[in-house]
C-alpha cells in the first residue's frame, strides 16, 4: 500500500488540512431538495451507486470459478491462467487513483456512467473471446474502466448523504457491499459457470449495467466542473507506474516467490516511485493526491483498516473456497452458499452498526471492535479446521463471526474514510478506499498463497506423500494462514486504536488538521 509520511513538510500539510473547507450541506446536496436538504431520491441513488460497485466487486471472484471452464474451452495453458486476473487487477490498481480525481475533474455523474459503460462493453467483449489474447485484452480494459466507476461510485454517495444519520445508514449498506461482494462473485460464479456458461460471469455485467446506466440518466445531476481542479501531470505518471510495479510484483510472488529477481524488482521500483510520488505531492499546486486527504487521522486510519482488513478477507475467500471443494468436495455452487450466512451477518453488522453505533460512538471503537470479531472467527476456523470438520459445528459459527465483525469494519472505516473531504476532493478520496482495498487483496492473496505453500511443503517432508498426508497437509496450509491472517486483524486492530482520533464524526473531528502518525 502506498503510504505517504508527511517529512520535512508537516507544517505546510497542516495548514492545507487546517484550511481544508468541510463541506456543508447546502454546497453538496444536488439542486431539488427536501425538506431537510436533502436530496429526495438519495435512496434510488444509493440503488445505483451499489449497483455500480457490485460490478466492480463481484469481478474481482467471480472471473476465478469461471477460469478453469474457460482455460479448457479456448486452450490457454496453466502459466499464462494468471494474466486473466492479474491484467483486472493491475489496470484497477494503477488507475483508481486517476479516476478519483477524474471524478472530481469532469464531474461524478458523468464518469460514474462512462465508467459503467466502458465496463460493460469490456465484459461483452471477454465474454465473446475466442481466443486468450482477446480475453486478456477485455479484461484490462475492464479494470481500466473499473478505476473511474468506482471512485465515481462512492464520491457520488459521499456528496448525496450529508445528514449523520441517514450517511450511516446509506454507508453501512455500501460497506456490506464492499465487504460481501467477494463472496456473492463466488455464489454468482458458480451459478453462471455451471448451469450456462463461463461466458455469463462476464456478460452478467452488461446487465447490471444496462440497469444502473438508466438509472443514473434520470436520478443523477449533472455537477458544474470545478475549475479549482487540475490534474497533475507528474504525480499521475508516478503512482500509477509505482502502483502497477507494487500490484505486479504481489502477483509475480505469488507464482515465483518473493526472492525471485522479477519480483524483488518490481516491488522494489514500484516502492521507490511511490516515495517519489509522495514527494512530489508536497510540493506541486494542484496534486492529484492532497496530503491532507491522508495525513488527517480519522481518514488515515481508516484507509489503514480497508487496507488490512482486505488482507485477511481475501485470506477468507481464498482458502476456505479451496477447502469445502478440495477437502469436504462441494461443488462451486454448493462452496458459495455456503458463504451466505457470512454475507447475511456482514450485511445485518453493517447497516445496523452504521444507522445505530456510527453516531454514538465513533469509528476508533467500532473499527478495533469488529477486527477483535473477525479475529476470534479465524480463530475457531484455525483451532477447529481438520480433514472431516463439520461445516454446521465449526465453519458456520467462524464465518458468522468473521462477518458480523468485518460488517462494523468495513461501513465504519469507508464513511470515516470520505468524512468531511471537499467536494473537490471526494473522488480522490474515494479512489483511495479502493486502492487500499486493492493492494490489501494483493498483498493478502500473494503473503498468504507464499506461507500456506510453504507449511504444505514442511508437512509433507515429515509426513511423507500418501493420500492422508496430502489432505492433512492442505489442510495444515490453510490452519497456517488463517492464523497469520487473525495475527494481522489483531495488530490491525491496535494500529487503529492508536491513529484513530476518539470520539463521533463531526465537523470538528473530520477537519481535524493532526496528521497520521510517522510509524503508522
Amino acid at each position: 500500500m502506498a503510504q505517504e509520511a508527511g517529512g520535512g513538510a508537516g507544517s505546510r500539510v497542516a495548514g492545507q488540512a487546517a484550511a481544508a473547507p468541510v463541506p456543508a450541506p447546502a454546497a453538496v446536496a444536488a439542486a431539488g431538495t427536501d425538506g431537510a436538504g436533502e436530496d429526495p431520491r438519495r435512496w434510488l441513488i444509493l440503488a445505483v451507486v451499489c449497483l455500480g460497485q457490485l460490478m466492480v466487486v463481484l469481478d474481482a471472484t467471480v472471473v476465478n470459478i469461471a477460469l478453469p471452464t474457460a482455460q479448457h474451452d479456448l486452450g490457454f495453458s496453466n502459466a499464462d491462467r494468471q494474466w486473466v486476473v492479474t491484467a483486472y487487477s493491475l489496470a484497477f490498481g494503477g488507475l483508481l487513483l486517476l479516476g478519483g480525481r477524474l471524478a472530481d475533474l469532469i464531474g461524478r455523474k458523468r464518469m460514474l456512467i462512462i465508467g459503467m459503460v466502458g465496463f460493460a462493453l469490456a465484459s461483452a467483449l471477454g465474454g465473446a473471446a475466442t481466443d486468450f489474447a482477446m480475453l486478456v485484452i477485455a479484461r484490462a480494459i475492464q479494470g481500466a474502466f473499473g478505476a473511474l466507476l468506482a471512485p465515481a461510485a462512492l464520491s457520488t454517495l459521499t456528496v448525496t448523504f450529508t445528514n449523520p444519520a441517514e450517511r450511516g445508514k446509506a454507508f453501512g449498506v455500501f460497506g456490506a457491499i464492499a465487504g460481501a461482494g467477494g463472496a456473492i462473485g463466488l455464489l454468482l460464479g458458480g451459478i453462471l459457470t455451471e448451469y450456462l456458461s463461463w461466458r455469463w460471469c462476464l456478460y452478467v455485467n452488461v446487465v447490471f449495467s444496462v440497469v444502473a446506466v438508466a438509472a443514473a440518466v434520470r436520478l443523477l445531476r449533472n455537477d458544474p466542473r470545478d475549475s479549482a481542479v487540475r490534474l497533475d501531470g507528474p504525480g499521475t505518471v508516478l503512482v500509477v507506474a509505482g502502483l502497477v510495479g507494487v500490484v505486479y510484483g504481489l502477483s509475480e510472488a505469488e507464482i515465483d516467490g518473493w526472492g525471485a529477481p522479477l519480483t524483488i524488482g518490481l516491488l522494489v521500483g514500484g516502492a521507490v516511485l511511490l516515495a517519489a510520488f509522495a514527494l512530489t505531492e508536497q510540493r506541486v499546486s494542484h496534486p492529484l493526491l492532497p496530503l491532507r486527504i491522508v495525513l488527517n487521522r480519522v481518514r488515515g486510519g481508516s484507509y489503514l483498516a480497508i487496507g488490512l482488513s482486505a488482507i485477511g478477507l481475501f485470506a477468507i475467500f481464498l482458502f476456505l473456497t479451496y477447502y469445502l471443494e478440495e477437502i469436504l468436495r462441494y461443488s462451486p455452487v454448493v462452496t458459495g452458499v455456503a458463504f451466505l450466512p457470512m454475507i447475511t451477518a456482514l450485511i445485518i453488522s453493517s447497516t445496523s452498526s452504521s444507522a445505530l453505533l456510527m453516531p454514538r460512538v465513533g469509528p476508533r471503537i467500532l473499527i478495533p471492535l469488529g477486527l477483535v470479531i473477525a479475529t476470534g472467527g479465524l480463530v475457531i476456523l484455525a483451532t477447529q479446521l481438520s480433514t472431516t470438520t463439520s461445516y454446521a459445528a465449526v465453519i458456520l459459527p467462524g464465518l458468522i463471526v468473521i462477518g458480523g465483525g468485518l460488517g462494523l469494519v468495513f461501513s465504519s472505516a469507508i464513511n470515516a474514510a470520505t468524512f468531511g473531504t471537499a467536494a473537490a476532493d471526494a473522488g480522490v478520496a474515494s479512489a483511495m478506499v479502493n486502492t487500499c482495498q486493492q493492494i490489501g487483496g494483493s498483498v493478502g492473496t500473494a503473503l498468504l498463497n507464499t506461507i500456506a505453500a510453504s507449511a504444505l511443503s514442511s508437512y509433507l517432508v515429515t509426513h511423507g506423500h500418501s493420500p492422508a498426508a496430502l489432505a492433512s497437509a492442505a489442510v495444515h496450509s490453510y490452519v497456517v494462514a488463517f492464523w497469520v491472517a487473525a495475527a494481522i486483524f489483531a495488530a490491525a486492530a491496535v494500529i487503529c486504536v492508536l491513529v484513530l482520533r476518539p470520539g463521533v464524526l463531526s465537523a470538528g473531528a473530520s477537519a481535524d488538521p493532526a496528521a497520521v502518525p510517522a510509524a503508522a
